[in-house]
């Protein structure tokens, strides 16, 4: 599978953008007292009524699209419907810190199904960088770590989001070679939030009735952490699914930074070592996987 070509600068740059952004998505779920699939269908619905535009500049792209590749992108919103769902009925059981743990096990899914599914390989310093990012994100969590039986529900409910978004994540990295990212994120952003209405409907759930807070949460969260899905969406030209989500490993030491500064939680020292950790593995692991794509690019070629 060819990948198009891209400076090291134009790539990490965005990561690092997208990280930050979508390190808000935690806290904004926090802010609220929606129930989490109304916070996930407004998120994707809004989302894509702002992304409209730039799909209509490109709407050519959907006569394009054969029936395949539109059974993919149904599946694909359909993983995301379930990953934001679960993931934010997760943070309403939880603390931000404590979603980590799972949050790690992200890349080591996506290296597994990118093996099986599109036979790449990795390099033993890569997984080693790897191992050590998910050291330090376990370190970040296990201090609010509970046994309780809410905690438990809200530790397995995060573990099926992490395989839906890996399976989301995979999907897209078929698809947005095909098709324009624009057309991609908007496509499927609007039939997550369509799979998401109709669980609300049939749940008996209100879709409406929200104050203006509620809102302003769920207009920024369709800005701000969607803003990032647009961006790892676009950086599927150039990198896969397991490179996004080793990268996405840097959110949780963003979101428990700002949980400390807008929800008053608190870490240890040891835990604060963690985030450093987690922090040096994704880079040196980015530095990894930007050396071995020359020599990817040249065997596809």
């Amino acid at each position: 599978m060819k990948v198009k070509q891209s400076n090291s600068r134009s790539i990490v740059f965005p990561l690092v953008f997208s990280i930050v952004a979508i390190s808000f998505s935690a806290i904004f779920v926090k802010w609220s007292h929606a129930p989490a699939t109304i916070l996930s269908m407004y998120r994707m619905g809004l989302a894509c009524l702002l992304l409209a535009p730039f799909a209509w500049r490109k709407r050519g792209d959907f006569g394009k699209i054969a029936r395949t590749e539109w059974y993919f992108l149904i599946f694909s919103g359909l993983f995301l419907a379930l990953h934001y769902a679960l993931w934010f009925g997760s943070l309403k059981l939880t603390t931000v810190a404590s979603s980590t743990i799972i949050l790690a096990l992200q890349p080591i899914i996506a290296l597994i199904g990118g093996f099986f599914l599109f036979k790449e390989r990795t390099t033993l310093s890569r997984i080693l960088m790897m191992g050590i990012a998910v050291i330090g994100a376990i370190m970040v969590g296990w201090g609010d770590f509970a046994l309780s039986q809410k905690a438990i529900t809200g530790d397995f409910l995060s573990f099926l989001s992490v395989i839906a978004v890996v399976m989301y994540l995979l999907i897209g990295q078929r698809v947005v070679k095909k098709v324009s990212h624009w057309i991609y994120s908007f496509s499927v952003f609007g039939i997550a939030a369509i799979f998401l209405a109709f669980y609300n409907l049939v749940s008996g759930i209100p879709l409406g009735g929200y104050g203006a807070r509620e809102w302003g949460i769920f207009v920024l969260l369709a800005v701000i952490p969607n803003l990032a899905n647009v961006i790892f969406n676009w950086l599927l030209n150039y990198v896969n699914a397991t490179t996004i989500s080793m990268s996405i490993l840097g959110e949780p030491v963003g979101a428990t930074a700002l949980s400390m500064l807008f929800l008053g939680e608190t870490l240890a020292g040891w835990q604060i070592f963690g985030g450093a950790l987690v922090l040096f593995g994704v880079f040196c692991f980015l530095i990894q996987q930007q050396r071995q794509r020359p020599i990817e690019q040249k065997e596809a070629a």
